[in-house]
């Protein structure tokens, strides 16, 4: 079953002067069709500007389409009295952790999102118990967030949303501010939430490695999307990434490159184990 199923989606910002009259209008994305099923991990690629964050918010409903459809668990986007079932079955997770935790308290700011939707409190504190120790930050509960490193922030922000029970998560770059250790803690937990959970999970970010472990990967330009496919298939497609202005992991372009200059190799590789195994090193 598709949990998110997106038809021709367009939509356009309008731009206006000083009085209000529209001047022009640019086109954010430009009939994308996108199918994604109950228990995937979708990774969706592209610079900025090239639409992905537009795309997240539509899955969301935070924005609604100019024109075409997108469908989240069967609800038609584009209806208001669908906005508040389809935010509590996809959660959204921002780019920084700070503009989404909220309270003095980490276990407080978990249950804010469940009490907003009228959950009864004893549940509350068993969603928020639940959620923390599916992220790995049960130990700090009773801490203030403000002592938490930036990979801890955005696991409480992805508590915070799991405890709503959400069917899918779509991440909005959550990694684009955190150190490498950060990333790597958020990335883990994004695959275990799916794995052992069965959560969708809907990953946008311009982290090539990141990407690698994805189930299916979409890729965007100017409001479009212009490549999709397994990550293998994506990354044995280096020339055309870098048409794209993408690149793609080290590894994988090292040994795309060697294989230009006539060593026998796969094209795809994307980790560093599988490229010593080709070699027959290590």
């Amino acid at each position: 079953m598709n949990i998110i199923e997106a038809k021709d989606l367009v939509h356009e910002f309008f731009r206006r002067d000083e009085e209000g009259n529209i001047e022009g209008i640019s086109v954010a994305l430009d009939k994308v069709d996108l199918n994604v099923k109950e228990g995937q991990f979708i990774s969706i690629l592209g610079h900025n500007g090239s639409g992905k964050s537009t795309l997240a918010k539509h899955i969301n409903a935070l924005l609604t389409p100019s024109d075409g459809t997108i469908y989240v668990d069967g609800k038609d986007t584009s209806k208001p009295e669908n906005e508040l079932p389809i935010r509590q079955s996809a959660g959204m997770v921002f780019q920084n952790p700070d503009n989404q935790i909220i309270a003095s308290i980490v276990e407080e700011d978990v249950g804010f999102g469940p009490e907003n939707i009228g959950i009864p409190t004893d549940e509350i504190w068993e969603r928020v118990e639940r959620s923390l120790k599916s992220v790995g930050m049960w130990k700090y509960h009773a801490h203030s967030p403000n002592k938490l490193s930036g990979g801890q922030k955005q696991r409480v922000a992805i508590a915070g949303v799991m405890a709503m029970e959400p069917k899918c998560i779509i991440m909005d770059e959550p990694t684009a501010m955190l150190d490498p250790q950060g990333r790597k803690e958020v990335i883990k937990v994004a695959h275990e939430l799916n794995k052992k959970k069965g959560v969708t999970v809907i990953l946008i970010t311009h982290y090539m490695e990141e990407v690698i472990d994805s189930d299916y990967v979409y890729v965007m330009e100017k409001g479009k999307i212009v490549m999709e496919g397994t990550p293998r298939e994506i990354f044995s497609r280096v020339d055309d990434l870098k048409h794209y202005r993408m690149e793609v992991p080290q590894v994988t372009y090292l040994a795309h490159e060697l294989k230009k200059n006539g060593l026998d190799l796969p094209e795809g590789i994307l980790t560093r184990e599988e490229f010593l195994d080709v070699l027959n090193i290590g």
